[in-house]
Formats: structure tokens, sequence, C-alpha cells
């Protein structure tokens, strides 16, 4: 226990700022350890979460050459050498393959491995995030967090210092508050070795989304809530509970936390202000909840059995040993508002302008006449002139709109079928009409970047930001570099997903 003393050190120490004026002295898991609730797992790949720790946060894999590097912080204690990433990963794809335990435990996440429910990949196993689809801020700094799409995951098994059985843990996630959706599901915690469903109380992790099939909060959602397994849980027990809030900033800390008979739910906005309690009490009554069966595994983005369908974002979160006292969770929360998340720009290259109408030219060789269009609602490629015909040039232009899914990226409306945008679908790209469903919008959402190629634009998928639009066969995909798919294929792919952006034929 914390006396209040030390506690009162230990916030003094978490609120001093370093002279460089970078990040606070004291990391979190400093914290928890003078509380007595050490980190036994520490992971982030914006920041280092202990105030020396210097090792590395993360590792990325680029598509170009299949070499890897690892990031580490600029400097003690701080934030994460991105711009080491950019220059590796420029003018090619890169995957977060490895988010490695500060914490020296050797609890390091890495692709999940199917389960009851089997990856995307050819071998099973789950997709990997991109590198660069979450950037941030952290005073100022360039940073990036994990963005997982649907299908991907991360996992150990094989844990140390983790809890198991009806042992006392804590853990807290940062995450963006405005990505999730009602799949199951976005978790972070501990979860089952055997990556199957092993029965109610094998899980004690995080959730973060807007999933009604079991509990949920006040509002429609997002909620944070608690997987303990065959259930997510927003108070008690299984059912409504009116002090679980739903979450509107765009980012939010989550806590998790359970010891014998007792757990409980806490939240806030991780940029400003101070933690609520949604709930704090007994466990629930339902069979299997008490006593607990953890069994100490790690997961991030995926369900206990690999349920791979949710999606969000995560920038860092611990796993401690022992229940953290609110005084702790309290300095932990002061900590992460110093650290000063904030928003940076999805996009590069090529400047849109909201409601100006263009059109995009393929620049691969033998390919360089043919325009992104629509036949019917089939999105493809056409050989576009001054001379085509009025209704092939309208078929080859489109409406730039502000982004439906997201505001800081774009929408392409068409401009001879007002209301229908482009959207993928199955990674491939139709022309459909808005059907006004957060689906849709996300769907419909890209942010164009710096050509691949180094000419033109790149337009990423917002909602998938491993995948391009890319012209293959004279269809058009959102299209993975070395993915499953044959339109994945790695063969021109740069070139493929480069796109010279002009001023509207229509």
């Amino acid at each position: 226990m914390l006396s209040r003393s030390s506690f009162e050190r230990a916030c003094v120490f978490c609120l001093g700022l370093v002279a460089t004026g970078s990040l606070v002295a004291a990391g979190p898991c400093d914290l928890y350890s003078a509380g007595g609730t050490a980190c036994v797992a520490a992971h982030s790949t914006t920041r280092a979460l202990y105030s020396a720790f210097t090792g590395s946060l993360y590792q990325v894999k680029r598509a170009s050459d299949s070499t890897y590097l690892v990031i580490t912080p600029l400097s003690a204690g701080g934030v994460a050498n991105a711009a080491a990433q950019d220059t590796f990963c420029a003018s090619t794809t890169c995957l977060i393959t490895v988010i490695y335990d500060q914490s020296g435990h050797g609890n390091h996440l890495t692709q999940a491995p199917p389960g009851g429910f089997t990856g995307p990949e050819s071998n099973g196993y789950d997709n990997l995030a991109s590198a660069d689809g979450a950037p941030v801020t952290l005073n100022g700094k360039k940073a990036y967090g994990v963005f997982i799409s649907p299908g991907t995951g991360y996992r150990n098994d094989a844990t140390s210092g983790i809890a198991t059985g009806d042992a006392a843990e804590g853990m807290y996630a940062v995450l963006d508050g405005t990505h999730y959706n009602g799949g199951c599901c976005f978790d972070y915690g501990n979860a089952e070795i055997s990556n199957t469903d092993t029965g109610a109380g094998h899980m004690e992790a995080i959730y973060y989304g807007d999933n009604t099939a079991w509990g949920t909060g006040a509002g429609s959602g997002p909620w944070v809530m608690a997987d303990l397994e065959n259930n997510l849980f927003s108070g008690a027990n299984v059912g409504y509970n009116a002090a679980d809030p739903s979450q509107s900033s765009r980012f939010i800390t989550a806590i998790v936390k359970g010891q014998a008979n007792h757990w409980a739910i806490r939240g806030a906005n991780a940029a400003s202000g101070s933690l609520s309690t949604y709930y704090s009490g007994t466990r629930p009554s339902a069979s299997g909840y008490n006593p607990m069966s953890k069994e100490g595994a790690i997961i991030l983005g995926i369900g206990g059995d690999n349920s791979i369908s949710a999606q969000g974002t995560f920038y860092e979160g611990v796993m401690t040993t022992g229940y953290p006292t609110d005084a702790v969770e309290a300095s932990v929360q002061a900590n992460i508002v110093a650290a000063k998340y904030a928003t940076t720009s999805l996009t590069s290259g090529t400047a849109l302008t909201v409601g100006s109408s263009i059109s995009l030219r393929a620049t691969t060789a033998g390919y360089t006449t043919r325009y992104v269009a629509h036949n019917g609602s089939a999105v493809n490629t056409e050989v576009v002139s001054s001379s085509s015909t009025t209704a092939l040039k309208q078929q080859a232009s489109w409406t730039v709109r502000t982004g439906l899914g997201n505001s800081a990226c774009f929408s392409f409306e068409s401009t001879d079928t007002t209301g229908s945008y482009i959207r993928h679908d199955n990674f491939v790209l139709l022309l459909n009409a808005n059907d006004g469903t957060k689906q849709f919008y996300e769907d419909a959402t890209f942010c164009p970047r710096t050509g691949l190629s180094g000419e033109g634009s790149s337009i990423r998928a917002w909602a998938y930001p491993t995948r391009y639009w890319r012209h293959f066969d004279d269809l058009m995909y959102v299209a993975k570099e070395g993915g499953v798919d044959t339109f994945d294929a790695t063969a021109s792919y740069n070139d493929d997903v480069s796109f010279v952006i002009s001023t509207g034929f229509a």
C-alpha cells in the first residue's frame, strides 16, 4: 500500500517535467512500482513507460525487402523515434511485427496464432497492423499507435508473472475513443493460453466497443467493459449498468482490475481530467466468475478464442501484479495527461479541396492513359481523354468530400451518380449509394499520401491502413502488398497504387 507521504512524493515525481520538456520524469510503471503493484507487462509503440527505459519499443518489417527495424525511444523515458521508422519505411509499406514488453518479464506481443477462430493469413495467423496507420503526437513529438482492423491481432501464450487463477492484477490501456465497432472483441489483457474458449472466468481483459450482446452501459456506446470470457461485463452482472457511460473523448484511459471477490472498471479522458469509477464491487454472481480461473496469456485486439471481428487503436498499456489502489491509478492518469496525446495529419502528398472535382490517372508503365472510373457499380480504369464522350468523362470524375468515417480523410462521390461513393467491400472497390450506416462511412473513407512510387498519390483505406487503391487487370481493389489475394501481388505494387490527381474531366 502506498502511504500518503510516499504517494505525494510519487505525484510530485510524476508531474515534474523533464528539462527538455518532452515527457514527465516518472513513467506509469515507476508509479505502479512505488505503489507496490509492479508492472509485469508494459506495452507501447508511442513512448517508454519507465523513466529510465531506453530499450526496444516495437519492431517493424518493410515489404520491399522483408528487413526489420527495432524502434527505441528518442531518449530515456521518452517518445518513440518515429523519424527512424519514417526513413526506414519510405516508398514502401511496413507492418508492426513485435510489441516489446518493457517490464523485463519478456512478455512481448507477436502475431496471434489461430485458435477457436482462424486468422485471415494463409497460415491461419492473424494479420499484423500497419506501422503508420495511427499517427499521433506526444508533447508535440510524432509517434505511432497500433491500428487494429478486423482480422488483426497480437498475443503471447507463454508469459511470465501474469496473474493466474484468482490472483490479483490491474491493467490500463490508452485507446482511440473514436475507433471501435460491435465485433468481438477488441481486448487488451489476460486470456486463455490455448487460444480457445475454456469457460467463464478464464479471462480478465479490458474491452472497448459498442457490442450489446452481453453487457451495456448508458447511451449507445462505445463503452469500457471487462471481458471475463463468455460475457462482457459493464458492472456487477450481465446486463445494463447505468454508471458505465458512453465514451466521447478522442483519447481514453481504460482500466480493469480484479482481486479475490472484488473487481472494478474505471475510465477517463486520456488528454485531460481525472478517472471515474464505473463499477467497483463483488465478482459477478453468474457461475464461473468467483473465484476466477485466469490463465495468464496476453491478447491485444482479439478475444480469448481469437475472435477477430473487432477494431480499435492501442497506444499504450500495462498489466500489474497485485491490485492497484485508486490513488496510484490517479497518479498514472496524471502521467498520461501530461504526455499530451494529440492528433496529427493522416494525409500527405497532393492537397485535396473538399468540393472540388478530380480525376485519378494510373502511373504504371503502359497504363498511363487509364483513369479511375466506374461502370455501373464496378470501379475500374478506363482510357479517357479530352475527346472521350461526356458520359465517360463523368464516369471518370469524382467530387471530393469530407471523409464520411473520419473527417481527417476524404470520401469520393460520383459526379454522374449523386449520393453514391467509392467504397470497399471484401477489398473490392465499388460504387454504392450512401446508406447512412457506420460501416458504409468507414468503408468509403480514404487517406491519400505521397505516392509509394514517388509519383502522384497513393490512396489508403482508412479502416484498413495496410491497403491501398490498386488497379489490377483494369479493376480496382484495396490491396495489401504481399497479401493472400491475387490482387495483392508484389510485382509493380508501388506503381499500381500510385495515381496522379488532376482536375476532373467533368
